[in-house]
């Protein structure tokens, strides 16, 4: 597939992204020190600019869970109503509650509470905040997020490429045992564009896999996070949070079956959604404009038909793989809490072993 201008969950048109990232250490100079490796990342759908205008800022969405050991908060009205609001926020597991507080906060102060419909009000109290856990490098029981970070990270929102890696929401998280965080890529199909924004942060070493090749097994005793005692302890856990964005009139329904794919995708990389895995996947289309209307209204919508769907699913499927291979790509090698390391993964290493299988020239 082709990618968008940036590679970005921002190609497609009046999204933005912004990070706020929170990296501070504490003075004791000893393996037991606290460190503060975390952060928020939010998601516009149709951009920060919403004052005065909270009736045309909704979108249509739909979710999905691979493995529900995790968090979304506001999922039950969106599968109840087929509608999301201005924002999505991805935060560590601990900051859920302070973000979805701060998240109403800055949408009320947006616009005149009493001219909202029913249903509109519903979805600007009910915002979608997901975490993934970064307590392996991140001191996640201080609960050092604070809405004033919502508030920074939303001021920063832009719409060119979004940062990735130790970044916002990812700035702890740790991803096949490699350092892991925020990813994006994205994909065109005629007119349409297709963007995904992972915050990444689970999966076993040895099924990492990167172009069908076992990279993994290859490095199953290099740059491993944790003390030899607990090597043999790995298991599959940890959590993946993934949002589609596209521009193509999808309803509801058809959004559903988009985000389903993002499974396909993770797994193209070798996640497996194990037991104690959170992987929950939202998807939003931003192409009909006004979606709301008063009671005795006829709306008019776009949509494409079903079987237009297929070059989608394709999208999907590699931007949910390329977002998490660059979160893995980008992301730098980060001591956190009590000494705790989570090694980048190696470039060369990773240019060798696609040589040694043939995927890249000698």
């Amino acid at each position: 597939g082709t990618p968008g201008t940036w590679n970005s969950i921002t190609d497609v048109p009046g999204v933005e992204v912004g990070h706020r990232t929170l990296i501070e250490d504490s003075e004791e100079q000893s393996m037991n020190k606290k460190a503060v490796r975390t952060g928020v990342t939010v998601i516009l759908p149709r951009g920060k600019n919403i004052s005065g205008n909270l009736e045309q800022q909704q979108v249509f969405g739909a979710w999905y869970s691979l493995n529900g050991n995790g968090e979304m908060t506001g999922t039950t009205w969106l599968e109840e109503s087929g509608l999301l609001g201005p924002i999505i926020a991805i935060t560590n597991t601990h900051s859920v509650g302070t973000v979805r507080d701060a998240a109403i906060q800055w949408i009320f102060q947006q616009s005149n509470q009493s001219s909202l419909s029913d249903d509109v009000y519903c979805s600007l109290s009910l915002p979608v905040v997901a975490e993934t856990w970064d307590g392996f490098l991140n001191d996640i029981n201080g609960f050092h997020v604070r809405p004033e970070h919502l508030f920074d990270a939303i001021k920063t929102a832009s719409s060119i490429r979004a940062d990735e890696g130790n970044v916002g929401g990812g700035t702890g998280m740790i991803t096949h045992k490699f350092k892991g965080g925020i990813g994006t890529s994205s994909r065109k199909h005629n007119e349409y564009t297709v963007g995904v924004l992972v915050q990444s942060n689970y999966g076993k070493r040895n099924q990492l896999t990167i172009a069908g090749i076992p990279v993994g097994e290859e490095m199953l005793d290099e740059f491993l996070p944790v003390s030899e005692q607990e090597k043999s302890k790995l298991k599959e856990q940890g959590s993946i949070i993934v949002v589609v964005a596209t521009d193509a009139p999808f309803l509801p329904h058809q959004l559903k079956r988009l985000v389903r794919r993002v499974p396909i995708g993770i797994g193209l990389v070798g996640g497996r959604g194990g037991d104690s895995s959170g992987d929950i996947f939202i998807a939003f289309s931003t192409a009909n404009q006004h979606i709301m209307g008063r009671q005795t209204d006829v709306l008019h919508l776009d949509m494409l038909p079903n079987e237009t769907m297929n070059p989608f699913f394709e999208a999907v499927t590699q931007a949910t793989e390329e977002a998490i291979l660059n979160a893995m790509i980008a992301a730098e090698t980060m001591e956190g809490n009590y000494g705790h390391k989570g090694y980048a993964i190696s470039h060369e290493r990773i240019g060798e072993i696609l040589k040694k299988y043939n995927r890249l020239k000698k």
